[in-house]
């Protein structure tokens, strides 16, 4: 069911958001300085290529650089960002058959508003994992 999820997201949002982080992650590596920028924004676009069976985790070891990347990354990019992914998932939830790209699509804000400092992950089953703490 995931590879099929995952077909179906490549065609209708899949493609376009991936090639969109991989341009961002481009330019970020034009400019020395935002190579940390880059980088996520290449992890990003392979999450959000193939996002079913995957899942966003927290960093327990990244610092304060990544707390400071995220501030200026909030600010220039991951607001935007963040509102283009609630602005699609809200239009894919419309639809029943278009719910679990919603989803996929609110799965993308917490890397995509702050993405330093995370990791992308497999999940077991494919379901989302939650700890509860």
């Amino acid at each position: 069911m995931r590879t099929l999820l995952n077909i179906i997201w490549l065609v209708f949002s899949g493609f376009w958001l991936a090639l969109g982080y991989a341009i961002a992650g481009i330019l970020c590596f034009i400019f020395i300085i935002t190579i940390p920028f880059g980088i996520a924004c290449f992890r990003i676009a392979g999450y959000a290529l193939w996002p079913f069976g995957y899942r966003v985790t927290e960093r327990h070891d990244s610092g304060a650089a990544s707390l400071v990347g995220n501030v200026i990354w909030l600010i220039v990019a991951g607001i935007w960002i963040t509102l283009g992914h609630i602005t699609a998932g809200i239009a894919f939830c419309l639809t029943i058959i278009g719910i679990p790209f919603g989803i996929a699509h609110f799965k993308l804000i917490p890397v995509s508003l702050m993405p330093l400092g995370r990791e992308v992950v497999p999940t077991s089953n494919g379901l989302p994992h939650y700890r509860w703490s």
